[in-house]
């Protein structure tokens, strides 16, 4: 059965083989940002607060050498952020140019999934071991699921430098998951602003 093409970012599966807790770090998202933030969407901080000193957070940049603070998890509910909304007519997802607070993943050693984009091909057996490889920015995540179309390039994927962006730890296990085109593989982030780490083998 063919891999299904639906790509949701970076999704927090586990920190050093425990299950993730599921907690996250409240930030700041200011106006702006001039595009959607979808769950999923790499983030990286911007250097300020606001004015209750909560620190402010955008979009990461795709690419070798760009740093990735870690995934957005969803919006805060109030100017102090205390709750997930839980109203059905609200965004789950962070509207473009509106100031908002939500919650990032930014713990560095938490492993995420991935979808490959599968672009000139998917990633072979010989390089989805521990290898380092880059993101690829989507053209926009998804309204109606309010989730992220950033993919890991496939094309890139393989022996590279402590410039790479994630390190590749092998496939993500499930009865819907096989090596080939839109797999999903497990990472961590090889350039996280918390402790920057090496490259890949």
């Amino acid at each position: 059965m063919a891999n299904a093409n639906a790509p949701f970012g970076l999704k927090p599966l586990n920190l050093n083989g425990t299950a993730w807790s599921g907690q996250g770090k409240l930030v700041y998202i200011p106006s702006s940002q001039g595009g959607n933030i979808f769950l999923g969407d790499p983030l990286i901080p911007l250097g300020g607060t606001d004015a209750f000193g909560v620190p402010a957070w955008g979009i990461a940049t795709a690419g070798a050498t760009n740093i990735i603070g870690g995934s957005f998890l969803g919006r805060a509910n109030g100017p102090a952020g205390s709750g997930i909304t839980l109203l059905q007519s609200d965004y789950i997802y962070r509207p473009a140019s509106i100031a908002a607070y939500g919650f990032v993943c930014d713990d560095p050693d938490v492993m995420y999934s991935i979808q490959e984009d599968s672009s000139g091909g998917a990633i072979a057996t010989t390089t989805g071991g521990y290898a380092v490889g880059n993101l690829q920015a989507g053209g926009g995540g998804s309204t109606a699921t309010g989730l992220s179309s950033w993919q890991l390039v496939s094309s890139g994927v393989g022996v590279g430098d402590g410039t790479y962006q994630v390190r590749v730890l092998g496939l993500t296990r499930g009865p819907d998951n096989a090596i080939g085109n839109y797999a999903r593989w497990n990472v961590i982030i090889n350039l996280p602003v918390l402790a920057p780490k090496t490259a890949g083998i």
